[in-house]
């Protein structure tokens, strides 16, 4: 497993190129960035071949769900407008080639029922899917814990299970998210072994804060061996909130975690 810098929450205080070169300098891996379309595709890519960083992910866009909207992805009444994100983040990817894209669920919209959310939801998932398979890119989708994000569609392991399985598309794939599982109380080593052989990226913070590790009481080193046990050997994504420290004052974990990833 490598280690990715989440430049959407890790040195804000830059500009967003000039944050690949910090994770760079600082010693991360990879790199992924929530939105990162306020940057031209042809500028991040050249930085990431500047510091011969990979981009492992990108997030289509989901129109006001980070305002406190339902976004795009799960509104029936929405569809032109997802299609048209979609077609961004496709023509964006084609250029800036991160490994894997995140879908966003989104919330349940006001006079949407749940049944028509997920129907939805499939739809766009399989489509999103059978699109960037011809890029070699991975579809994902995330489950966020209700209580940062209230009314989001998609909770827990059993509803991405669930989700998956009416998909049912060789190309999609579980972002599983340990601090939004934690969070919720839930088993989270439970989850990856549900999950296990489709998981194909992992996030972290420290609960209940969201700070680095070591800041709250999540037992790192217990679930990522759990990971290991459930088979899943690829990237983690270090998406957490640095706090007044700032980045690199919080990142005394990284080097240890990387020794113990070479163990």
């Amino acid at each position: 497993m490598k280690i990715a810098a989440n430049l959407s929450m890790l040195f804000t205080e830059l500009p967003l190129r000039e944050r690949v070169l910090a994770a760079m300098t600082a010693g991360f891996d990879g790199v992924e960035i929530q939105f990162p379309y306020e940057l031209p595709a042809v500028a991040l890519k050249e930085v990431l071949e500047l510091t011969a960083l990979p981009l492992v992910l990108i997030n289509v866009p989901a129109g006001d769900l980070m305002s406190g909207g339902p976004g795009l992805a799960s509104v029936p009444a929405r569809q032109a407008e997802f299609d048209a994100a979609l077609q961004e983040a496709l023509t964006y990817a084609a250029m800036a080639r991160p490994a894997c894209i995140n879908v966003l669920p989104g919330r349940l919209a006001e006079g949407v029922s749940r049944e028509q959310a997920l129907d939805c939801l499939a739809a766009n998932l399989r489509k999103s899917a059978e699109a960037f398979a011809s890029l070699g890119i991975r579809v994902l989708v995330e489950a966020i814990n209700p209580i940062d994000m209230p009314g989001f569609l998609i909770n827990t392991p059993e509803d991405l299970d669930t989700l998956l399985r009416a998909v049912d598309h060789p190309n999609l794939a579980v972002q599983y998210d340990l601090y939004h599982m934690a969070r919720q109380g839930l088993d989270v080593a439970a989850g990856m072994r549900l999950l296990a052989g489709r998981i194909g990226h992992v996030q972290f913070a420290d609960v209940p804060g969201r700070g680095a590790p070591g800041t709250g009481e999540l037992a790192f080193p217990a679930l990522l061996g759990a990971l290991r046990d459930s088979g899943y050997s690829g990237w983690l994504g270090a998406e957490y909130k640095p706090g007044e420290v700032g980045t690199q004052a919080s990142l005394g974990w990284l080097a240890q975690w990387q020794q113990r990833m070479c163990m």
